[in-house]
């Protein structure tokens, strides 16, 4: 099969990411004798200064690790609510949707201090190894993408009549920055050399030296600037200037943490995700419905048929994560798993397009939706810029995956903080993110905004296993689409595909369900397919009841992926031509 790139194939390690200038980083960690969690480290303090738009210092993350042998480990960088953020207060406020962008919106960062956490515990580098990367590329600068300079063009207005912090990091003389120009943010270079400066501070130890960069991030000169930038009213997206809720007792009184990964079976394979505080587990529902169909060993044929089921398997999916995932319930997540429950929801796949949201009775609970205002109509909102109706990529979050040669594999999805979501804190560099945007006011659900309780985000990376190890690492940007993409990616890699051969075919997804975004809106049975699907096959889905977008051709996910082959003593990358910056590295 034509492929775009080759898939690389090598024995010492593999970093793929979504910006080229990461996975040079991660690769040069690993040739200088870092292992992936210390390669991994690297590339994600450059993806916070090369995608600003898509992540950020102060964002959050998902993060899966695994070493030789054995299921991996999640690594929980999602924030929970501050202590002050109850659906009561902003009901307090007149609203009745958490905004999409501003103060209000911002959860307790998570990304940095848990990729400090991450490199103390498991990794063999010193902060002064790997972040260095990050600080030479806020000094020296990084290429405008054409995406950065329309996301700053997009919110020029907002930064020079409300946001005049972020004006002075991203505007130039007014102007969002040309495409392929430089742009620079000496302040955030000034953040990292005083994280690196109260890391060799505390002590001659690597872990001691960690640890004081955490205590700089949660309850040092970090933590002081994020409440006395709070405690202001700024412009948020409901239109009405609003201060933040957080503080620096939040930053404080919260650390990331380690626990067990949701898994399930395909056929030989099982795939770990994250638990049902995230959306991780609708890709393992919609494996288990998928296996319950008879799919594993078939190779996905490019046929309408093929794009239909996994449509409307990706349906019932969603809808039981909309009415049971989230942080603040316990989520039936081995009856949402079970036999039995699949069965039920493999019953109701039928020839036609469905057009009602149909979340399901796992243990004979009784489901229940949030309200969705304005669910029926997408239109321009201010929440996470994911995919337009058009299919174009407008941006959301960022991927890393990395393994080395004695197997250890890391897959990371870090997001938020993005520079379009919330005012630049000026003594940092960075915004915050708005994360919360993504809980309901709504009482009594799994995801109503709740004080110490995460908001269900999408961040989704993915590991899949044989023989009791990691095989594959993988995961895409897109919100909502992450584990569509990442379903239809894994079904041709467990069908023969190579990584690169199973990134480049043709890809859709629905957007039947409602967004994870503010303003929480869905398009009843829209399908977003790349027109390299044939006007065959996009007519016969449009036959069967889809509503069809044609995306042009090259416009659905930013995979990436790494892989080990024990047997062969191979390892293996590829990274998706779309977006135009993502790359895999390694030999």
């Amino acid at each position: 099969m034509w492929t775009t790139r080759p898939e690389l194939w090598g024995t010492f390690g593999m970093v793929s990411s979504t910006h080229h200038l990461a996975t040079a980083a991660g690769m040069s960690v690993l040739e200088h004798g870092g292992t992936a969690v210390d390669a991994a480290v690297a590339a994600g303090f450059a993806l916070q200064v090369a995608e600003p738009h898509l992540n950020g210092p102060g964002g959050d993350m998902s993060l899966l690790f695994a070493g030789p042998d054995g299921l991996p480990t999640v690594l929980c960088a999602q924030g929970p609510a501050p202590a002050a953020a109850s659906a009561a207060h902003y009901r307090s406020l007149g609203l009745d949707l958490v905004p999409g962008a501003g103060l209000l919106a911002a959860a307790i960062p998570g990304s940095t201090v848990s990729w400090l956490t991450l490199l103390r515990d498991h990794g063999t580098f010193a902060l002064s190894d790997v972040l260095p990367y990050a600080i030479h590329l806020a000094e020296g600068g990084v290429p405008v993408l054409p995406t950065i300079s329309a996301a700053i063009g997009g919110v020029r207005e907002l930064f020079t009549e409300h946001w005049p912090t972020s004006a002075a990091v991203y505007l130039d003389g007014g102007a969002a920055p040309a495409a392929r120009s430089v742009l620079r943010n000496p302040v955030l270079a000034r953040t990292y050399r005083r994280l690196l400066a109260a890391a060799e501070a505390a002590g001659p130890r690597r872990e001691q030296q960690l640890d004081g960069a955490i205590r700089a991030w949660t309850e040092g000169f970090v933590a002081e600037a994020v409440d006395a930038f709070a405690r202001q009213e700024l412009m948020d997206s409901s239109g009405t200037p609003h201060a933040g809720v957080i503080t620096g007792a939040d930053l404080a009184g919260w650390r990331p943490g380690y626990e067990a990964p949701a898994t399930a079976r395909f056929g030989d394979w099982t795939v770990a995700k994250t638990p049902a505080w995230g959306q991780g587990p609708v890709l393992l529902q919609q494996l288990r419905m998928l296996e319950r169909l008879g799919l594993p060993g078939a190779v996905p044929d490019g046929s309408a048929a093929f794009v239909h089921t996994v449509t409307e398997v990706a349906k019932l999916a969603f809808a039981d994560r909309d009415a049971w995932y989230g942080d603040s319930a316990d989520v039936p997540l081995a009856d949402l798993l079970s036999d039995d429950y699949t069965a039920q929801r493999v019953a109701l796949v039928g020839e036609r397009a469905d057009g009602d949201l149909r979340p399901g009775s796992p243990g004979g609970r009784t489901p229940r939706l949030p309200d969705f205002p304005g669910a029926a109509v997408r239109f321009a909102g201010s929440g996470e810029p994911t995919i337009a109706r058009s299919g174009v990529v407008r941006g959301d979050t960022c991927h890393v995956d990395v393994v080395d040669r004695w197997g250890n594999t890391v897959a990371a999805m870090p997001s938020g903080g993005w520079l379009q979501s919330s005012p630049v804190i000026p003594e940092l560099g960075f915004p915050l993110g708005s994360r919360l945007q993504m809980t309901t006011l709504e009482v009594g659900l799994p995801a109503t905004l709740t004080p110490g309780r995460r908001p269900r985000t999408t961040l989704s990376p993915s590991m899949a296993l044989r023989d009791g190890r990691v095989e594959i690492a993988f995961g895409t940007p897109g919100g909502d689409q992450q584990d569509q993409w990442q379903l239809v990616f894994f079904l041709r890699v467990a069908a023969g595909l190579n990584l690169q051969e199973a990134i480049d075919a043709p890809m859709f997804h629905s957007t039947h369900m409602p967004s994870s975004f503010h303003p929480r809106t869905a398009t009843p049975l829209e399908v977003v397919a790349e027109d390299r699907w044939g006007s065959e096959v996009l007519d016969t889905l449009e036959d069967l009841g889809h509503r069809v977008i044609r995306s042009g051709p090259w416009t659905l996910g930013r995979m990436c992926a790494v892989r080990r082959d024990p047997e062969a003593g191979l390892l293996h990358a590829a990274a998706d031509p779309r977006g135009s910056q993502g790359y895999a590295a390694g030999r």
